[in-house]
């Protein structure tokens, strides 16, 4: 700690931080622009400068940049001090010289860190009266739009794109006062991360370009707290909401996951709940299939509720995509015995393996904070980019920390971040990775090996027998496998806190034991370390703590005519096995209902639709990969800028059936309720009830505020329906608000916070006013309760070691492959993420093509068990021979292992398969 004194008051800070860090960690207003919580210092806009002195007597004093110089104990520094002030008024003033004072119509107004900082240095008048210098603008893809006339030359998108998250496609051009910030030729930006320019960039100069289809200011837009559903890391997400539609989603700070970042599967992955043609009304189909009506809720509820409480056996089909209280209320709907979890029987043996290596592999599951900390790191059958892209980003912060190490070694403060970098080079903390191909993590890697998924498993296990001559020994092993294994054991033993990550993306149980074997050997020899293992999907990890039977059992139990109804929640079960046997046994249902939010091949084979709300129009819980219970709140309530819908919440609707099918009179039912009775239920989820607080929460006697207090334009929103303004919707399941009437303040510390805005901080830096200190944690603690943790005893090293990896002579093992773009179910209808997927293609190793004839970009047609479809092929000299990669996304055929055949097609176009 160190004592400070500003403007003659005196602080207690930490020592180790800038002034500027330190100042507005007491929350006190310093303005800043090239600075960022996350990236550090390179004192390059010179707009946080203050008057620091040498003792109390000095009267003079000099004008310092408060983020290049040290918090020391003892140090007198003045922020209102007028030298100080004026210079400020002047940077400002040169910074924006060049800018176009386009505030009435760049899309970054009100939202904007140039404009707060601008009111708070005082400047208000523009000198400049010449020539402004222009640019041309760059295509960049369909996520982000350029405008390099609004650039004050912070730097603060390179340093993001190129130094922290490892992109290579953004640069910084010219010289002086004349810098160009864009890629060599105009282009799409091939980062992952490239959305947080956005958020990063103080000025529009990048912007959302999802958003501005359907463009609306800040304070025009309704918000809630929310998580992402893309994949299974839990980042916490704002969505914005104008007339029914949502507009945007920015990051929502949480300082144990996200915190300042998200992936841009997840930022721009949304427009699948924005679609025309997602069900808004009960749908009837009848038996003859030819026939489809719409039907209001009481007429499709007492349809439905007749079937089934005729049918002899009602099955149900769960999804880990839907909420922990859906899933729940379906369970209460058919009955714990008639209850399927809706993942395949591979995958659900896969997850209760990694949920037991969780608990007793003796080593903690790690945070996304945490992983930043650990200096050593094996990676084990996943591409953390198509899997678990935020995990990945905080990889590469591990693995980069190496230079901050260095740095405390030599004295130099973390935050110098131009002289850690200077001396860090390329020198990182190892990383190794096993996958079959290449990924972009590879250029911080100090060890990759592309091999086929039993071959990763034994490297694995070799590495476990490594660190613990206990673990049992892999027999046959090469050479050029044992030498792998003995670096990176050599490597994880050497370190403080080493890492283990592994997962289900490949679909090998021998994997994820091997990774545990790992895991189990460090934590035998006393290792501060972790295991982390990746999840598929948002709720995979909290459906696997309820239980279930396996979709192959329901659809046994349909096909064998031990049930004749179904009940099917948001799950496209086309996604996770072969369609025909998915038609076969909804063939065999007398009635099949479905409650989904998109318009399915299932929803089309369902004789009930209901119209389930998104996760936009919905509460609920989840679980993540970490095993976190996170709570996601409603935006907005569809029925009121839509009068004519009918879409409800999943839970509710089946609420209500169950109430219809046992002809009870229940009423209706809140969120709190149906959370309490899942918790009751599941001791693994007792926990979820302090997931975030209950819709009896107030801040001085105030529900929170969804929308910021400059809302405008209510009264004439609904006026196409009515010029009568109907009462604001009531929320009875949380604590917030459908109006700006509510607590949106900031100086009350709360969990669950819908929006960043506090007084003078309008852009997304309004966070650090949140924070308990600058890029720590909320001040009322992070969202979400941890329902995971290890406990001793009970688990034994897995000996089952598969055999090598053998080429056959004409069959090839199918590896399916996870990607970022197009390769889950939902953010797969999203226009800008399909346009950024690209044509998926199968992948071959170089030798195997050569010896088909084949070569890049020609059909290949791959055959199997359960049918034939036709992709272009990629070659790849690293492949590993006699298995082929099938990009996920496609029809879920063919499996991961299924071997299959190989021929060069006449045609480019897929007759018998789809792609």
């Amino acid at each position: 700690m160190a004592t400070i004194h500003v403007d003659g008051q005196r602080y207690d800070v930490d020592g180790a931080d800038n002034l500027l860090d330190a100042c507005l960690s007491l929350g006190l207003d310093v303005p800043y622009f090239c600075w960022h919580p996350a990236m550090g210092s390179v004192g390059a806009c010179r707009q946080c400068a203050v008057k620091q002195y040498q003792d109390e007597n000095d009267t003079r004093g000099k004008l310092v940049m408060s983020c290049m110089t040290p918090a020391s104990d003892g140090s007198w520094i003045s922020i209102d001090d007028d030298e100080a002030r004026e210079f400020r008024a002047s940077v400002i003033e040169w910074l924006m010289i060049n800018h176009p004072h386009d505030c009435p119509v760049c899309e970054e107004g009100g939202h904007c860190h140039l404009q707060d900082m601008t009111v708070m240095t005082g400047h208000d008048r523009r000198r400049y009266r010449f020539r402004k210098r222009t640019h041309r603008n760059q295509y960049l893809g369909p996520f982000i739009a350029h405008e390099m006339n609004r650039c004050i030359t912070c730097y603060r998108c390179v340093r993001f794109y190129r130094d922290y998250a490892g992109g290579t496609d953004l640069g910084a051009f010219g010289a002086n006062d004349n810098i160009y910030f864009g890629r060599h030729q105009e282009g799409v930006l091939e980062s992952p991360f490239s959305g947080n320019l956005t958020e990063v960039c103080p000025t529009g100069v990048f912007t959302d370009q999802t958003h501005s289809e359907r463009y609306t200011r800040k304070w025009d837009l309704q918000f809630a707290p929310s998580l992402c559903h893309q994949c299974a890391v839990g980042c916490n997400i704002s969505p914005g909401e104008r007339y029914g539609d949502i507009r945007r989603i920015e990051n929502r700070y949480h300082g144990e996951v996200n915190r300042f970042f998200l992936c841009d599967r997840g930022r721009f992955g949304y427009g699948y709940v924005n679609r025309d043609d997602r069900p808004r009304l009960p749908e009837w189909r009848s038996d003859r299939g030819d026939e489809r009506v719409t039907l209001e809720v009481d007429a499709a509820l007492d349809r439905g509720a007749d079937r089934l409480r005729s049918a002899r056996r009602v099955i149900g089909i769960g999804s880990p995509r839907a909420s922990l209280e859906s899933n729940h209320q379906l369970r209460a709907l058919v009955g714990e015995g008639n209850f399927s979890t809706g993942i395949a029987a591979a995958e659900q043996r896969l997850l209760g393996r990694m949920q037991t290596l969780n608990r007793e592999c003796g080593l903690p599951t790690p945070t996304l904070r945490d992983v930043e900390n650990h200096d050593a790191i094996l990676i084990l059958g996943e591409d953390l980019i198509a899997s678990a892209a935020r995990v990945a980003l905080s990889v590469r912060q591990a693995a980069q920390a190496r230079r901050e190490a260095l740095a405390a070694e030599r004295g130099i403060p973390a935050w110098n971040d131009a002289a850690v970098r200077t001396l860090g080079q390329d020198r990182y903390h190892p990383v190794f990775i096993a996958y079959p191909a290449a990924t972009e993590l590879d250029d911080i890697t100090a060890g990759g090996w592309t091999l086929a998924p039993d071959d990763i498993a034994r490297l694995g296990f070799a590495v476990a027998h490594e660190i613990d001559a206990a673990a049992p020994a892999v027999d046959h092993l090469d050479a050029a496998t044992r030498e792998a294994a003995r670096e990176i054991a050599a490597s994880l033993l050497a370190a403080e806190r080493p890492l283990v990550i592994s997962g289900g993306s490949l679909g090998s149980e021998a994997i994820v034991e091997a990774a545990g074997n790992v895991a189990r050997a460090l934590a035998r020899r006393a290792c501060r370390g972790s295991l982390m293992l990746v999840r598929r999907e948002a709720n995979s990890t909290g459906l696997a703590l309820m239980g279930g039977a396996p979709l192959e059992w329901a659809l046994d139990e349909l096909e064998s005519r031990r049930a004749d109804a179904v009940v099917i929640l948001e799950n496209d079960l086309h996604q996770r096995l072969p369609s025909a046997r998915i038609e076969t046994a909804l063939d065999a249902a007398e009635t099949v209902v479905v409650l989904d939010h998109q318009r399915t091949a299932t929803w089309e084979r369902a004789h009930l639709g209901l119209p389930a709300a998104a996760f936009t129009e919905a509460d609920g819980t989840l679980v993540s990969l970490e095993g976190r219970a996170q709570r996601f709140f409603q935006v907005f309530d569809p029925a009121y800028m839509r009068p004519e819908t009918r879409i409800r919440e999943s839970w509710r609707w089946l609420h209500v059936l169950r109430a219809d099918v046992l002809r009870h009179d229940v009423g209706d039912i809140a969120l709190d309720a149906v959370t309490r009775d899942c918790a009751r239920h599941y001791p693994d989820l007792a926990a979820i009830i302090d997931a975030a607080p209950g819709a009896d929460y107030r801040v001085r006697g105030l529900k929170l505020a969804r929308e910021p207090q400059r809302y405008s334009g209510r009264t004439a929103m609904r006026a196409h329906i009515n010029v009568s303004e109907p009462r604001a919707p009531q929320d009875p399941d949380s604590a917030f608000t459908f109006s700006m009437e509510g607590y949106n303040g900031f100086d009350r510390p709360r969990e669950e916070v819908a929006f960043a805005w506090a007084p003078g901080w309008n852009s997304p830096q309004a966070w650090n006013k949140f924070t308990d200190e600058v890029g720590g944690h909320l001040r009322a603690g992070d969202p979400g309760v941890r329902l995971l943790a290890p406990r001793p005893g009970g688990y034994r090293y897995a000996d089952a070691i598969p055999a090598v990896h053998r080429s056959a002579e004409a069959e090839w093992k199918v590896v399916v492959l996870p990607r970022l773009f197009g390769g889950d179910e939902t953010s797969a209808r999203a226009a800008p993420i399909q346009t950024r997927a690209g044509a998926p293609v199968v992948r071959l190793a170089a030798d195997d093509a050569a010896r088909l004839g084949v070569s890049d970009g020609q059909p290949l047609r791959v055959a199997g068990e359960h049918g034939a479809l036709v992709l272009p092929v990629r070659c790849e000299a690293r492949w590993p021979a006699g298995t082929i990669g099938v990009p996920a996304g496609i029809e879920p055929w063919p499996a991961g292992g299924e071997a299959v055949t190989l021929a060069v097609a006449a045609t480019q176009a897929n007759e018998e398969g789809r792609a």
